[in-house]
Formats: structure tokens, sequence, C-alpha cells
């Protein structure tokens, strides 16, 4: 990601300093000044959009993905294999 050092463009250590925020920004966990910053900037700058844009998908499915649960029969092997493990690091130690 380089820029072109224009006049109002943002330099590589600035868009690096944005995308740290994007974090932040997607949690909602910036006030709103912060949130216009980092609006303004992804106005301007395609490459920070489209790592906001990958990183908002990428969030999205991992929640999506979260709220799904596992069927039961999978479940209980699970269930059954960490008993055996247990177990076996108890009789182990």
């Amino acid at each position: 990601m380089t820029h072109s050092h224009g006049s109002d463009e943002p330099t590589s250590t600035e868009c690096a300093e944005y995308l740290e925020r994007i974090v932040y920004f997607l949690d909602n966990e910036l006030d709103e000044a912060d949130c216009s910053v980092v609006r303004a900037h992804l106005d301007t700058c395609n490459p920070c959009l489209e790592k906001y844009d990958l990183q908002r998908t990428v969030k999205a499915v991992v929640a999506r993905s979260c709220s799904e649960a596992a069927p039961d029969d999978l479940r209980q092997r699970v269930m059954f294999r960490l008993r055996e493990v247990q177990v076996q690091i108890t009789r182990e130690g």
C-alpha cells in the first residue's frame, strides 16, 4: 500500500495507524469523533477501505459460525473423548 506523497493523500504510516483503529471501529469501541475521522479516511483511501471491507467480512463470517450449534452426536463424541483424555491425564499424573 503506497500513496503518492501529493497534497492531501495519506502516507503509508498514516494508513497503518488507521488500520489499527479499524478493529475498534468495527467493534463500535471508538467515540464519535474518532469514528468520524476513520470514516473520512476510508472515504478517501481505497486500499484502507478494501482492508476494512475484508475485516468486516471476516468478522461477519466468524460471528455467523459461532452462532451455529454442533450436531448432538458430534457433541457427545467430543465430550466422551474429552472425558477419556481427562481420565488418562489423571492416571498418568
